[in-house]
């Protein structure tokens, strides 16, 4: 038979051995609950920091649709700005252009300034020419007459006037030169005393022309200063000067300047 004291310790022994898995039991319950518990920090965590990311995404966002409306206004503002003043400017441009007009019109329709050639002008007859009956050169008195009383010949005049790089003889006379260009042909034409003839001096109006124009009523001493007159006078080429024979502006013009004008 087991004593009693020895029966007493094994039924003691159970006990303390299920009270101790018990308590280990109890403490991993326990464990595990704060185990729980503590996990459940970093979910939280990640959550606020998402919410907070899309918060600052929406107010980026928020932003930049801002500034993107107000550039597109601001465009929109200095597009309006410069159509205006373009409106302006185009406006004012016509205005200016108006009153340039409303100036030569008003220039056009006032009366020349007495004296002037313009004047003189107005005052002609326009009728077709007379005939040349009675025209002779000699109606226009002696050839290259020194009507300035320079000591010079008027045809010497003009040479001295329009050749360069000239050779003198004297003080009057002109032995060589080089006339460039040649106002009627465009050419450079050099000019020598005594030998061809290639330099003509031209009467702008001709002579023959003058007479049939009102000429032939003139004094003798008028008509001499016409064919003497540096003005009415020009070094021009020979053969072109010939083809111009005495015709006017009406039937003939030089055919460097028609180029030139064309």
């Amino acid at each position: 038979m087991t004593p009693p004291a020895v029966a007493r310790m094994n039924s003691v022994r159970p006990r303390k051995v299920i009270t101790a898995i018990g308590a280990v039991l109890l403490l991993g319950v326990i464990s595990s609950v704060a185990g729980c518990g503590t996990n459940s920090e970093p979910t939280a965590t990640v959550a606020t920091s998402s919410a907070s990311d899309a918060a600052t995404l929406a107010t980026d966002k928020a932003a930049a649709d801002k500034a993107a409306a107000d550039k597109a206004a601001a465009d929109k503002a200095t597009a309006a700005k410069a159509a205006t003043d373009q409106a302006a400017a185009d406006t004012a441009a016509a205005q200016k252009a108006a009153a340039a007009k409303a100036a030569t019109a008003k220039a056009a329709a006032k009366p020349p300034a007495a004296g002037t050639a313009l004047a003189a002008v107005a005052k002609l007859t326009v009728k077709g020419r007379a005939p040349k009956t009675g025209y002779t050169r000699a109606q226009f008195g002696q050839a290259w007459y020194d009507t300035d009383h320079n000591g010079c010949d008027t045809r010497n005049d003009i040479l001295r006037r329009d050749l360069k790089s000239k050779q003198m003889q004297n003080a009057c006379k002109v032995m060589a030169g080089t006339l460039a260009p040649d106002p009627y042909s465009g050419k450079s034409i050099r000019f020598v005393y005594g030998g061809a003839s290639e330099v003509d001096i031209d009467h702008l109006v001709a002579l023959s022309d003058a007479w049939q124009k009102g000429a032939a009523t003139w004094a003798a001493g008028k008509r001499l200063a016409l064919a003497n007159d540096p003005l009415n006078l020009l070094a021009v080429d020979s053969s072109t000067n010939r083809s111009k024979g005495d015709g006017d502006a009406a039937t003939w013009l030089p055919p460097f300047g028609s180029k030139m004008d064309s």
